[in-house]
Parts: C-alpha cells; sequence; structure tokens
C-alpha cells in the first residue's frame, strides 16, 4: 500500500487524493484540495501520487514494444565528463514516453535496469567516464536498458570516446583567506534628563561618545604555484590525437586530446590574495537629555579603517617538452603562470606516454 506523508501523519494513496483540507482565515473556512494546494510543496517526493495525477507513470501497469536509448546533448563522453541519457519508450499505440530528468518525461528511471561498461551510472540515468584516458582509451563506453516489469525489452547503446574537448590541468597557488571585518563601535548612552520647570530648571546631562569601530583584519597573501612539467608527443593515424602528461611534484595527469576542436589548458597561476575585512562603524553619540538647558550629545565615533587585501602569489614556472610532430598542433597547449616566469618550449623526441 502506498503512503504519503502530510502534515506529520501518513495516508493512504486513497485517502490522500481524497482528503479535503479545511483551513481557518480571518473567521472564515476557505475550502483547498490536496489537488492544488500541497503539489508545489510535497508532491515531487511522492511518486504514488505523481502517477495518480498523470505526471509519472509505472512501467509495470503500461503496455511496452520497445525502448530505445539516445543522449540528448549529442553522442559520445570524454574523459572526465558527463552525459545524460534519455530512453523513448515505445506503446503499441504508437504513443512514445520519455524518461525524466533530461527527457523531461514520465518515466521514471527507478522502473528501468541500467548496466554499463567502462563508463558508470547514477539512478538518475547520467553516465561519468574517469579522468584518465589511459583506462579507457581503446575501449567502446556501453550502456544496455532493460524493463524488469517486461523481461523481453531491452536496447543497448555505444558511446563513442570523444576528445574534442577544452581540457583543463589547473595547478595554481591557492586563493589567500580573507581579513575579518572589524567590530561596530558601542552607541553612546543617552544623558540623563533634567527638569524645564521654570521655577526649578536643571540642566540635561551630556550624552556621552560612540565607540570607535576597530580596523579590518588584513586578507591573507595567495599561494604560489608549483612548477609544472608538460609533456606532449603525437599519436600518428588517420585522426592524430596529442597525448599529454601534466606533473607538479607527485602529481600526475593525462590527456588525450583530439587537435580538431579540443584543446589542453595548463594553469599555475599565483593564488588570489584574500580581500581585506571592512572597518567596524563607529557608535552613535548618545542624545543629550532634555532639561533647562538640554545637555549635550556625544560625538559619533570613528569608523575602523578596511583592512589590506593580500598579495597574489607567484606562478609557477611551465616547461613544456613537445615531440617535433607535435610542432603544427603546438597551439593546441594553452599556458598561463599568472604573476609568474614566460614558460619554456622545449623541441625534443618523446615517446608514446603509455
Amino acid at each position: 500500500m502506498h503512503e504519503c506523508l502530510r502534515f506529520g501523519r501518513f495516508y493512504t494513496l486513497d485517502q490522500f487524493v481524497a482528503k479535503r483540507y479545511w483551513f481557518l482565515r480571518g473567521g472564515k473556512h476557505v475550502f483547498t484540495s490536496c489537488l492544488a494546494g500541497i503539489l508545489l510543496a510535497g508532491l515531487s517526493g511522492c511518486a504514488s501520487i505523481q502517477v495518480h495525477m498523470g505526471m509519472k507513470v509505472y512501467l509495470a501497469k503500461a503496455a511496452v514494444t520497445s525502448i530505445e536509448i539516445s543522449q540528448p546533448k549529442g553522442p559520445g563522453i570524454a574523459p572526465g565528463q558527463k552525459s545524460s541519457l534519455m530512453v523513448t519508450v515505445t506503446q503499441p499505440n504508437g504513443k512514445t514516453l520519455l524518461t525524466e530528468g533530461a527527457g523531461h518525461g514520465k518515466v521514471m528511471w527507478r522502473d528501468l535496469a541500467v548496466t554499463t561498461t567502462v563508463v558508470t551510472v547514477n539512478t538518475k540515468g547520467v553516465i561519468a567516464l574517469g579522468n584518465d584516458p589511459r583506462k579507457s582509451d581503446g575501449k567502446l563506453p556501453q550502456v544496455t536498458i532493460t524493463v524488469p516489469s517486461h523481461p523481453e525489452i531491452h536496447a543497448e547503446l555505444d558511446i563513442p570516446l570523444r576528445y574534442d574537448y577544452k581540457f583543463g590541468s589547473n595547478f595554481s597557488g591557492s586563493s589567500g583567506s580573507n581579513g575579518f571585518s572589524g567590530t561596530n563601535g558601542t552607541d553612546g548612552i543617552s544623558g540623563s534628563p533634567g527638569s524645564t520647570d521654570p521655577d526649578h530648571p536643571s540642566a540635561g546631562g551630556n550624552g556621552t561618545n560612540g565607540g570607535n569601530g576597530s580596523d579590518g583584519g588584513n586578507g591573507g597573501d595567495g599561494g604560489d604555484a608549483p612548477p609544472v612539467q608538460v609533456l606532449v608527443t603525437l599519436r600518428a593515424g588517420g585522426h592524430p590525437l596529442l597525448q599529454a602528461e601534466v606533473s607538479a611534484g607527485t602529481h600526475h595527469r593525462y590527456y588525450l586530446v583530439d587537435p580538431q576542436g579540443g584543446s589542453l589548458t595548463v594553469s599555475a597561476d599565483g593564488g588570489e590574495g584574500g580581500t581585506g575585512g571592512k572597518g567596524g562603524s563607529g557608535g552613535r553619540g548618545g542624545s543629550g537629555g532634555i532639561g533647562s538647558p538640554n545637555g549635550s550629545s556625544g560625538s559619533d565615533g570613528s569608523s575602523g579603517n578596511d583592512g589590506r587585501s593580500g598579495s597574489q602569489g607567484r606562478g609557477g614556472l611551465i616547461t613544456v617538452t613537445y615531440d617535433p610532430q607535435v610542432k603544427p598542433y603546438l597551439s593546441t597547449i594553452r599556458l598561463s603562470s599568472q604573476n609568474g616566469p614566460h614558460p619554456v618550449y622545449q623541441e625534443q623526441t618523446v615517446a608514446p606516454l603509455w
């Protein structure tokens, strides 16, 4: 039996749909049904209600003749990227249903069984490919989808590997911490009241001065980027690809780049300095007390100074060693070392990296 939670109480599906809620407003009862007031608030979390309202369907209760898998945003996937799947369900009358998510349809992914090779998939029909191209190079990712309620129905989709993507390898320094804001000064105390009685006049007391705000803290300096080594060689063939290894210390990253539309940006920028904290506001002076004469108001406190922003860190030296065959495609490798030395290029034979 399907149940849904409403106002801390569980109702069966039939009870929930039939239930009428009455709200007291200004002494008048205003009639509302669950079909209006609760849809936006909690409908998305209860599949039973979504099905009842026609927003979703149970495949176990639907006639299915075939299914088809596709990638709405185009075929293929690049290392380190994700791609949404969509399933089109065809019924005997020719009507089609689409999956939720990228398909914006009524078929729930939980009613489908998805298995993959090379790529992984989550419960929302989104596949992902690992960052390291060495693990997927030469393989063909595949997705197989079956309908458990209709065991005879299944479909397969090959996912081509793509390398015409703008890859990035970032070894930039860390940003500096932001300075703390200064504290506000305390307000002055109002003067005590005097007397305005003509026979017994007395002066009002003076208000005290407001306190000064404290200065904001200085931002921290950005971190320095490490020196970075880039090795690039060419995998020749009918569709040449660039093999690249980017390393800094013990960290090594690998890339396979299609120079026809793809690129690799290597960054070793100095970290941004942290922002200085704002100075605290001065407190307001206390008001003079009413009397004969009135007391003087206190002076406002001075605001604190803003903190100094931190300095940018130093960029790292990027050294690119490339095979002579890479020279026609060298513009595919893009470098950034802000606040650092100019990159160094050196041409020499580079063997295949894997």
